[in-house]
């Protein structure tokens, strides 16, 4: 990460903390007077992320309207409050500041790690639990809250999915490109690691500003470098440009993406052409999941045939383990959450067994390579 990048977070985690400071570290407090129990969301609901941030916020809906109809937890009816991180520091911090002065019992969202590392520090400092779905940059569990439960596999088994393929298909020679964001440069990291590990070797290792439009020259560089694979680690707006670059410019190998990537709208800014065949890291969409037939006909029914997306499932999931805490909770209070959810025995969600390691993080990854086949992504690995 560039220099001012790492001054520009170690800001923004300082002036979160600060901002924090006056939020209760007890249990009392929270918003679970009357007949609701308030739930906080932080998501990206605007900007480039958009898509995928309220795919996993119509998830979260739907198991809520599903607790709800069946009685609700605790005798209380769920109600949430969405706050937008725009998958950006500052507004993070922001809408973490929010969520807390709203006097939220737990969060449940983290969509970026650049977002949602300063926000997980907010929520620590309100001694407000936290369950992340989709953020999955090792940075987040290095930080040691209590408050912090991930439910996403982490970036480190992410990247070893795709050296491990990359090795299987005999691609020895590999170039890595990352946006410089928390996430992307972290899984850039693991990424090479690995494929050296495995006894490949790192022929460009590239950043770019992903509000870029034009990679010419550095689609020019990778073509005489002679690739058998590209892995850009960063979000779908910046790769479906890249692809479609890369596929005109005719360099050499597949081309991979981080699940930060793994939306639609890849393949829409590629062009269905040129994403045919791209391959993608990710924990599969619940349409590639055995049993989620139900959960997937149940979202397209009230999404208007819209098809769960990326982290949807996880989305519900994270939801329903907060619920199925409050139950073992008995309570509202935060400690006894925090307890309920570091207790998690064998919580069967879709497609995932919950349980917890010492960091609070899954116990068994979660990741496979997916592949663009006709414009749609299907189960490669």
């Amino acid at each position: 990460m560039r220099k001012h990048s790492i001054i520009a977070l170690g800001f923004v985690l300082v002036l979160s903390l600060f901002l924090s400071a006056c939020s209760s570290k007890t249990g009392s407090g929270d918003n679970a007077s009357g007949d609701e129990i308030l739930v906080g969301v932080l998501l990206p609901v605007t900007g480039n992320n958009a898509t995928d941030g309220k795919d996993m916020l119509n998830a979260m809906k739907m198991a809520v309207e599903k607790i709800n109809s069946d009685g609700g937890v605790l005798k209380k009816k769920i109600k949430l409050e969405v706050a937008d991180d725009g998958c950006d520091p500052q507004m993070a911090t922001t809408a973490a500041n929010k969520l807390v002065s709203k006097k939220v019992v737990a969060i449940v969202g983290g969509y970026c790690s650049g977002s949602t590392l300063p926000a997980s520090g907010v929520f620590h400092n309100a001694n407000i639990p936290m369950i992340v779905a989709a953020a999955n940059s090792s940075e987040l569990p290095k930080q040691n809250y209590d408050t912090l439960f991930l439910i996403n596999g982490l970036v480190p088994d992410q990247a070893q999915s795709g050296a491990d393929y990359f090795n299987d298909k005999g691609a020895k020679n590999i170039a890595i490109i990352h946006d410089n964001s928390a996430y992307a440069k972290d899984l850039a990291d693991f990424a090479k690691k690995s494929v050296e590990e495995n006894g490949g070797k790192i022929i460009a290792f590239e950043a770019i500003n992903p509000e870029e439009k034009d990679f010419g020259s550095l689609m020019t560089k990778l073509k005489s470098l002679k690739p058998d694979g590209t892995y850009f680690t960063g979000y779908y707006a910046a790769g479906g440009l890249m692809l479609k670059q890369f596929k005109q410019k005719g360099v050499s190998g597949s081309f991979m993406v981080g699940d930060g990537s793994y939306s639609p709208d890849i393949i829409d800014i590629a062009g269905s052409e040129a994403a045919n065949d791209l391959l993608v890291t990710a924990t599969p969409t619940a349409n590639f999941i055995p049993g989620a037939e139900e959960f997937v006909k149940n979202y397209k029914s009230k999404y208007k045939d819209l098809s769960p997306g990326p982290f949807s499932a996880l989305s519900y999931n994270g939801m329903n383990l907060l619920v199925d805490a409050l139950k073992r909770a008995d309570s509202t209070d935060k400690d006894k959450i925090k307890k309920a959810l570091k207790e998690t025995k064998a919580f069967e969600g879709i497609g995932q067994v919950i349980e917890f390691s010492d960091q609070n993080t899954l116990s068994q990854s979660n990741f496979h390579v997916m592949k663009v086949v006709g414009g749609e992504f299907t189960l490669e690995k």
